[in-house]
């Protein structure tokens, strides 16, 4: 007999066009769903990804063990974060107007600071931020986040048109995205935020 999960599922309703599932680090599971569709037509969607949204709770359950098993890094002094973020102001606005170049895109500032969430962004007013940790991440992963957030000035969503973008500029962005999830939060952990 397979083992029974018991699950709160919190529901967002906002202006979007699709339904979606995730489940958190916390193994919280989020639904968001466009305003009008009905409750019925949410839990139907629901039924349909239990499978999924089981398995990916018992992946997140299993992570976390692991986690908790393993050593953990020591915390970044103020010194090691200050040397982090000097070596990322001297690296990243370069290849960000190098990469730019190349596509085409105009933006406007470009900050580097210590980021606990992510890894960068991009603001409806074109100005560019970057998590200083890029600057201990491989040089590959460090062109995709920039690509990345580049190709949101084109596209400010996740798109099929935007992935297909990203992908015109770095064809192999998923052994990318792949790193960041196996490896980044190793790094993030260490930050005293």
């Amino acid at each position: 007999m397979g083992r029974e999960i018991i699950m709160q599922i919190e529901i967002i309703k906002s202006k979007r066009k699709s339904i979606s599932v995730e489940v958190k680090r916390d193994l919280q599971v989020v639904v968001r769903a466009p305003l009008r569709m009905s409750d019925k037509r949410i839990n139907a969607f629901i039924g349909e990804k239990q499978g999924w949204i089981e398995k990916n709770i018992l992946i997140m359950k299993k992570r976390a063990e692991m986690e908790a098993k393993r050593e953990k890094p020591p915390k970044f002094t103020e010194g090691e974060i200050g040397a982090v973020i000097q070596r990322a102001k001297a690296d990243i606005p370069q290849r960000v107007q190098e990469l730019a170049a190349l596509m085409g895109a105009d933006y406007n500032r470009v900050s580097i600071k210590a980021l606990k969430s992510r890894w960068g962004s991009c603001s409806a007013k074109r100005n560019l931020n970057f998590n200083c940790l890029l600057a201990l991440c491989p040089s590959e992963v460090v062109d995709y986040v920039i690509i990345h957030e580049l190709c949101h000035l084109k596209e400010l969503n996740h798109s099929k048109k935007f992935w297909a973008e990203v992908s015109k500029y770095c064809p192999d962005y998923k052994a990318q995205k792949l790193w960041l999830k196996l490896h980044g939060n190793e790094l993030i952990d260490r930050l005293e935020l």
